[in-house]
């Protein structure tokens, strides 16, 4: 696709409220994080697509939950596309931007690599999972894989774990801006129905289910461009389709590439094998080598330093 002006809101979460009706919800865009997501060779385009959908929605989920650490999703199935798993970090500071990660496993052999995307993970399940740091229990939510897209997933698992009616409205591809080269673009709107009180009154009920109509009906007149923008910025975005409902929005959240490997995790992940297994893991050089999955960076470590039997320098 092909797409002109100046880009403003790139990389960012925008959270609004419709001041007329109880929703919440998001606007976001992905350009540069998700270019560096996908930066990873030997990813076919059904792959990319789904990583960039999943990517989306967990930018926007994320932002969601009042997390003080990591919300990851994660989609298998059973077919060629087996996993998708994304990572969301929250901000370590005020005025951080949060950060995300996201990669793919794929059976190269049976994939339809130019086919539609979402019919290749086959049957499995969606989960969330929440983990809000050292001595805290990390909380999973699971749903089967359902409707015909991740966001359709995305919105049975709020219904069904959180009670929560929520939609999407996404897009995402590969853009090309003048002068400029072709490159990854993500956009996205998310509605959600806030709790209601206890003892909320039929007649309230009803009007609330015909608010929630009404917004949906506008959120399906957007149309692409205008999700991913740059012409249209998310503020106005907000305004062309809600404006009766008076959409409020409040600080976006920037959202940048990042991966939190290092060769101390992938040491700590070593330590439960004994010195028999790690010999198995050794290379012709003598060395045992290990790389990200999310990052592809790429680790060298000497035999005799990792497992459980690892002996010190001077042993």
């Amino acid at each position: 696709m092909s797409i002109g002006g100046q880009i403003a809101w790139d990389d960012t979460v925008l959270p609004f409220q419709l001041e007329r009706c109880d929703i919440r919800g998001r606007v976001a865009r992905l350009d540069t994080a998700l270019e560096r997501v996908l930066a990873r060779p030997n990813y076919p385009p059904a792959v990319e697509a789904l990583i960039a959908e999943a990517a989306l929605l967990t930018a926007m989920i994320g932002q969601t939950i009042k997390l003080r650490w990591r919300l990851s999703v994660q989609v298998r199935g059973d077919g060629p596309i087996r996993l998708i798993a994304t990572d969301y970090y929250a901000p370590e500071s005020e005025g951080a931007p949060a950060r995300i990660r996201a990669y793919a496993s794929f059976d190269a052999a049976r994939i339809d690599p130019d086919g539609p995307a979402y019919p290749q993970v086959g049957k499995g399940y969606f989960a969330i999972l929440i983990d809000q740091g050292p001595d805290m229990t990390p909380y999973q939510g699971i749903t089967p894989i359902a409707g015909t897209s991740l966001a359709h997933c995305a919105e049975a698992y709020f219904e069904q774990s959180e009670q929560l009616p929520t939609s999407f409205a996404l897009s995402y591809g590969r853009a090309t801006l003048p002068g400029q080269p072709e490159k990854w673009r993500a956009g996205g709107v998310m509605l959600q129905h806030m709790p209601q009180a206890s003892g909320t009154s039929p007649r309230a009920l009803d009007v609330l289910a015909e608010d929630w109509n009404r917004a949906n009906m506008l959120l399906e007149t957007v149309e692409e461009l205008e999700l991913i923008g740059p012409n249209v910025q998310p503020p106005e975005l907000l305004l062309r389709l809600f404006h009766e409902e008076t959409p409020r929005v409040f600080e976006p959240q920037a959202v940048h590439f990042g991966c939190s490997c290092s060769e101390d995790k992938v040491r700590q992940s070593l330590s439960i094998y004994s010195a028999k297994d790690i010999r198995t893991m050794t290379t012709p050089e003598g060395t045992v080598t290990a790389d990200c999955q999310f990052c592809g960076a790429h680790y060298i470590m000497q035999p005799d330093t990792l497992g459980f039997e690892a002996r010190s320098d001077g042993d």
